[in-house]
Order: structure tokens, then C-alpha cells, then sequence
């Protein structure tokens, strides 16, 4: 089993922020920095609807295959600042907004109207939120936040994610029953709700391991993408490099080329057969700053 770099994946108007793919088509969907919020075939490589907005856009999500979600202001209700993550539960209908004002917001998508009591006040910035099931995971600092949707009062658990720096990139999967996480440092945690999964509740390790004068050099996790089916995940970084890995085992099951720039996002399709990956680059050229922004796709092909 490995992988093919489809032709056609290729250059797009703006840095992405975020790719999410539709419940059960291929269709993806990008948000940008350049306030633009598009929709991709990614059957025929192709741009089939962009709206425009009025700041820049850093979180997307669907609500189904006809409904899609962003950071838009006036679409379900207005937050006093920039929303950096959003999500939406299947399950218990609700909307699930975080901000840089430091606050986390379950929004009714019939009635568009949230419930004060429903609103969580937060020390610091939240990096990444995750559904999984009636659950809503939030990635703050160096801790996991975990939310039952169904009774906000307060957090189910917090976990001490076991790393030094913050974390930058949250996955969960309800067939895992548990998540992966990743910092601004290179490392991965691995965890698991039910300690019958994994007798020591998971693990850590350094995703990315590269050494400058002896030393690890710090590389942020950027994003993480967990197959719909198998127990395996992948991890893109801020220089470039992309790796599948299998939680079972804990060994690195496939190492992707190199792309040319930052994985800003990666995804996965409703079966797992097509991996989606944003990179954003810039650099140099003459005396003016060129900006070069792709999104590739990558196909599973069975041997």
C-alpha cells in the first residue's frame, strides 16, 4: 500500500489556513488568509465556488455536504474578535467557536443564538478544538480541555499533555477514542480515553527529529490528519515535511516527499483514499517578496 502525488493539485490564490473535506463527497474546502473561502473538487482538481470576506479567514469546517461553516462574521453570531477555530457536531447540532479573545462559544445552528451559560472564559488563546462524539477537545497551552456538549457546567477532564512547549495542532477520532496532539517543538502525543486501549494511556515522541549542532531543532506541528479507518495518522511540519505513522505499532509507516513549503493544513476524505496537503512558501526573488501557495493531493493505491 502506498501513495500517489496526483497531477493537478496546484497553485491557489491565497496562503490556506485550513482544508476540510465534505461528510461523504470529495469536495474540499479552503479558507485562507486572503479572506477567501473556496470549494475544490478534488475528482477534477478544480475551483468550484469562492466567497469573499472581510478579514481573513483562519478556520472552515461542514455542516453537511450542502452547508459549509467559517469564521465569517453575521452567518450564526459575532465574536468581539477574530475566530481562529470552528467546528460543528453532528451529534448535538451545536457550533463550536474559539477566539483570540480567549473564549469558547457553543452555538444552537437552528436558532443561531448561544447560551451565556454555555460560554467558557479561558486563561489563554486556544491552538486547535476537535470533535469527537458528543465531545469537544480544546487545545490550550499544554493542556487538552475536554468538553461534554451535552452538559457545559464544566471541563469532563483536563489532561497534562506530557510536552514541554505548547501545542499547535489537535486531531481526535471517536474509532480511536482518543487523540493526537502535536507542539511547537516537534512532538507528538498520543492519547487514549479508555485506559483498556493502551495500558499506559498513550505515548509521546519527537515526530520530526532533525539535530543542528547536536541538539533538536524545534519545528512546530503545524497540522494532524487521522485516517477515518485505520489506525494510523499524519503529521505535517513547518518545513515542509509530511509523515504517516501508525498509532498501533508506533513506527513511521511512510515518509511523503518533501514539500516547498510550511504544511499549513492536511486532510483526509470521508474513506481515506485521498490526503489532501496545503503548503504556503515565500521567498525572495530580486527586490519584492514572492508568495507561493499550493494544495496537492495525494492518492492511496493498493498493491
Amino acid at each position: 500500500m502506498g501513495w500517489r502525488r496526483r497531477e493537478g493539485g496546484g497553485a491557489v490564490a491565497g496562503a490556506a489556513s485550513r482544508l476540510r473535506f465534505a461528510p461523504s463527497s470529495n469536495h474540499l474546502l479552503v479558507s485562507s488568509w486572503d479572506s477567501g473561502l473556496r470549494l475544490y473538487d478534488a475528482d477534477a482538481c478544480e475551483l468550484r465556488m469562492e466567497a469573499k470576506s472581510e478579514a481573513a479567514l483562519l478556520d472552515c469546517c461542514f455542516q453537511d455536504e450542502a452547508v459549509a461553516l467559517t469564521g465569517a462574521q453575521g452567518t450564526i453570531g459575532q465574536h468581539h474578535e477574530v475566530v481562529s477555530c470552528i467546528e460543528f457536531s453532528q451529534i448535538t447540532g451545536q457550533v463550536v467557536t474559539a477566539t483570540l479573545d480567549k473564549k469558547l462559544m457553543f452555538w444552537d445552528s437552528q436558532t443561531r443564538n448561544v447560551n451565556p451559560n454555555s460560554i467558557k472564559n479561558l486563561d489563554s488563546d486556544v491552538a486547535s478544538i476537535s470533535v469527537c462524539e458528543m465531545y469537544i477537545l480544546a487545545a490550550i497551552e499544554r493542556e487538552v480541555y475536554i468538553y461534554d456538549m451535552r452538559n457545559l457546567i464544566g471541563p469532563v477532564k483536563v489532561k497534562d499533555s506530557p510536552v514541554e512547549y505548547h501545542l499547535r495542532s489537535l486531531h481526535s477520532s471517536p474509532e480511536w477514542k482518543g487523540y493526537a496532539a502535536g507542539s511547537v517543538d516537534g512532538v507528538v502525543a498520543v492519547k487514549y480515553f479508555d485506559r483498556g486501549t493502551d495500558g499506559d494511556m498513550g505515548y509521546v515522541f519527537r515526530c520530526h527529529p532533525k539535530s543542528r549542532d547536536g541538539r533538536s531543532s524545534m519545528v512546530p506541528i503545524n497540522s494532524i490528519g487521522i485516517h477515518p479507518f485505520d489506525k494510523t495518522f499524519v503529521t505535517g511540519d513547518n518545513e515542509g515535511y509530511v509523515i504517516a505513522w501508525d498509532a498501533q505499532s508506533k513506527k513511521k509507516l511512510h515518509e511523503f516527499p518533501i514539500y516547498s513549503g510550511s504544511v499549513a493544513s492536511i486532510a483526509f476524505n470521508h474513506n481515506g483514499q485521498i490526503f489532501a496537503v496545503a503548503s504556503n512558501s515565500n521567498y525572495q526573488e530580486s527586490d519584492k517578496l514572492v508568495e507561493e501557495h499550493q494544495i496537492f493531493f495525494e492518492m492511496k493505491q493498493h498493491f
